[in-house]
């Protein structure tokens, strides 16, 4: 048993994509097919599927590179954790990299990204930043 299985999301990303590997496996939740929404929707991964299984799933997430190789996510940071919750209202929502990356958030309407929840006006538990 994980103490924090988004932390566990993030790192497999990050091994996965340091590794130039084309897809991850990770278990699947709620809120981690959250999270792969909202990365598909800003366009830091290709696609996800969640696939069923006898226990909770996987989560299917396709890596994204440019044609030169590049990555699309140089960097996936956790920024909430168990022992210390982070929360933010819609005044003090971080911008990454002035913009060029994107906070994503676990709000009462789901998970989002920042610009959407600057342009809904929520804020709520800021999960991990991308870019």
């Amino acid at each position: 048993m994980w103490s924090d299985p988004i932390a566990d999301m993030l790192t497999r990303i990050r091994n996965a994509v340091r590794a130039r590997k084309n897809e991850v496996l990770i278990p699947s939740s709620k809120v981690k097919v959250g999270i792969a929404e909202v990365l598909k929707r800003e366009g830091y991964i290709g696609d996800f599927d969640v696939i069923a299984d006898t226990r909770q799933g996987q989560l299917r997430v396709q890596l994204k590179y440019d044609k030169f190789g590049q990555r699309a996510i140089q960097s996936i940071r956790r920024e909430s954790r168990p022992g210390r919750r982070y929360y933010v209202g819609i005044d003090a929502m971080p911008t990454v990299l002035d913009g060029l990356g994107v906070a994503i958030v676990s709000t009462s309407g789901g998970v989002l990204s920042d610009r959407e929840c600057r342009s809904r006006r929520v804020g709520g538990e800021l999960l991990c930043t991308v870019y």
